[in-house]
């Protein structure tokens, strides 16, 4: 019993540490997928504009695009959802329309 109880841990164990490394090198390859580039503002200024220039109340989603914008979507006063694109360097509205 003692030994089948040694094996058992032991592949826990192994278990473990397989799915801890899959997990980093999973998240590791999404954080480098797309990425602010130097001198772009910064996401929560991006929130600000678009919220301030563009009207949304919320924000479900921004992420950073190698064309050099922030893109996402939110909700408006309306109620109706709306995607935009801000220009990573200069902060201005590039799109926002009716998903």
């Amino acid at each position: 019993m003692n030994t089948i109880h040694k094996w058992s841990e032991k592949m826990i164990k192994r278990t473990l540490i397989a799915t801890m490394t899959a997990a980093s090198l999973l998240s590791a390859g999404v954080a480098l997928a797309d990425r602010p580039g130097a001198g772009w503002i910064t996401i929560e200024k991006a929130i600000e504009i678009v919220k301030t220039k563009a009207g949304y109340v919320e924000v479900y989603e921004i992420e950073a695009d190698n064309d050099g914008y922030w893109k996402g979507e939110g909700r408006k006063a309306d109620g109706m959802v709306y995607e935009f694109r801000i220009d990573g360097a200069s902060g201005n509205v590039l799109r926002d329309q009716k998903d």
